[in-house]
């Protein structure tokens, strides 16, 4: 860990304190169908191999855009803590970007290495690639950003750490900002639903 990573989370506590009330979080109340099937898609793990998402009908989803060099880092840890917890109903996935002021410069592996050696993940990391709407983003947060495609959210992710979190069927039932901790009360929740 860096010298910068480790100033990052000391002040992680102070960061999740000025940034309580950028804690919003959008649910899709109306339970809006995907217009395309969450469980068609795949994309590419960080070791390149192919990740088919329909291996995971059955499941709650949570998918986190991620950064080794940003304030919410240590989210890492409280993400790992959540795929503990909720291990038998739950897979979260690491989508880490370069998207937001270059707070993700180290290549696939460095990485992985990063998130093992510091925070102990054991959930699944994908290829680094863009999370924001235009040329070259991600097929899954094309889904996730594009109401014509999960049925009724346009919110691309405000910064890293946005959480998306689909249900059993497939379905996208919340964001959550990036100010929202994984182990929120209202993120516990909304699994358990």
């Amino acid at each position: 860990m860096t010298f910068k990573q480790k100033l990052l989370r000391l002040f992680y506590p102070l960061l999740m304190r000025l940034s309580a009330s950028r804690r919003r979080i959008l649910e899709n109340t109306g339970r809006q169908i995907p217009v395309i099937s969450f469980h068609s898609l795949q994309t590419l793990a960080n070791n390149g191999r192919s990740f088919a998402f329909d291996q995971l009908k059955g499941r709650k989803v949570l998918l986190v855009n991620t950064a080794s060099d940003c304030g919410y880092t240590a989210q890492y840890a409280e993400l790992e803590q959540l795929n503990r917890q909720f291990n038998n109903i739950l897979e979260i996935i690491a989508f880490p970007t370069n998207d937001f002021k270059e707070q993700e410069k180290g290549t696939d592996e460095e990485i992985e290495r990063f998130c093992k050696m510091n925070y102990g993940i054991t959930f699944p990391i994908m290829k680094k690639s863009s999370v924001l709407k235009g040329a070259g983003q991600n097929e899954i947060f094309e889904w996730l950003t594009n109401k014509d495609k999960n049925g009724w959210n346009d919110k691309d992710p405000s910064w890293n750490f946005s959480k998306y979190l689909v249900n059993e069927e497939g379905i996208l039932t919340h964001y959550f900002e990036p100010a929202v901790s994984p182990m929120d009360e209202e993120v516990k929740k909304a699994i358990k639903q």
